[in-house]
């Protein structure tokens, strides 16, 4: 059985005649319905060593997928690679059977940020429901089943990978997790809803929904975190939060948050929490 069969209506059938519901639903199987796509952007800068395993790991979840590749003006080859890997799919040498994946690249001249990257990228999406991936290993794209389901089946408009409401996952340094759970809070009580995990990449809502939230964004780092959330959180949305796997990276292997985007967070919480609550 391919991957992207797994996401059929018939092998979700079969599975719950054999195994029964609840089987299934612990392990989030569930069909998407006729020509769903998932838009996938993905922020680029200075990842040539991951982004090919990244783009394998997306393919490899068997999902109908648009793939939004935005290259935020890095100075190693990503660029090169983007179009590399963008030509390949297209020929179609790279994609197991059954796979149904298209790639966009997309060019930044010069650096300009994370947010700056996925306003880009959301931008140029078309599919259904849009989500964000990094360019590193930190997150894997096998989680997007728990994600998916609660859209899918109109149980909410946005869904948060939660880093920490699983232990299901490589520990993290005890700084990361307070200064996580720090801004996740402050955010909770001045912009809501309450997160476990405000600062997650996984960040998941239906199509319309994201592209119209990320045209209204005015963010360039990693600000657009939390700007991103004051935004559906005004817009009345309908919140979920999901397990996800997370594998903390270390600066020595490219990991690019600082402690002034820490403090920047800060000033968006309050900013976006306090000053401008018509957003």
């Amino acid at each position: 059985m391919s991957a992207a069969e797994a996401w059929t209506e018939s092998f979700v059938q079969q599975c719950r005649r054999q195994f029964g519901d609840h089987f299934c639903d612990t392990l989030n199987y569930f069909s998407l319905p006729d020509g769903f796509t998932l838009s996938v952007v993905v922020p680029v800068y200075n990842e040539a060593s991951t982004v090919r395993m990244v783009i394998d790991r997306l393919i490899a979840t068997g999902l109908p997928l648009q793939i939004v590749l935005v290259d935020d003006g890095s100075s190693d080859d990503s660029a090169q690679q983007l179009h590399q890997i963008a030509a390949s799919l297209s020929a179609g040498g790279d994609l197991p059977a059954a796979c149904d994946a298209r790639v966009v690249v997309l060019e930044h001249p010069v650096n300009r940020g994370k947010g700056a990257a996925i306003r880009t990228g959301v931008a140029a999406t078309d599919g259904d429901v849009v989500v964000i991936q990094d360019a590193d290993l930190e997150y894997d794209p096998q989680d997007f089943r728990r994600l998916l389901r609660p859209i899918v089946q109109n149980e909410a408009d946005v869904v948060y990978g939660t880093r920490y409401g699983s232990a299901d996952r490589l520990v993290s340094p005890w700084w990361h997790q307070m200064v996580n759970r720090f801004l996740s809070n402050l955010s909770g009580m001045l912009i809501g809803p309450r997160l476990t995990d405000v600062e997650t990449c996984y960040k998941m809502a239906r199509g319309d929904v994201f592209r119209r939230t990320a045209a209204a964004c005015g963010e360039n780092r990693f600000g657009i975190e939390i700007e991103l959330t004051a935004r559906f959180s005004r817009a009345r949305l309908r919140f979920a939060e999901k397990p996800i796997r997370y594998r903390h990276r270390w600066y020595g292997e490219g990991k690019k948050i600082g402690w002034r985007d820490g403090v920047s967070a800060i000033r968006c919480i309050i900013w976006y929490g306090l000053f401008t609550r018509s957003v």
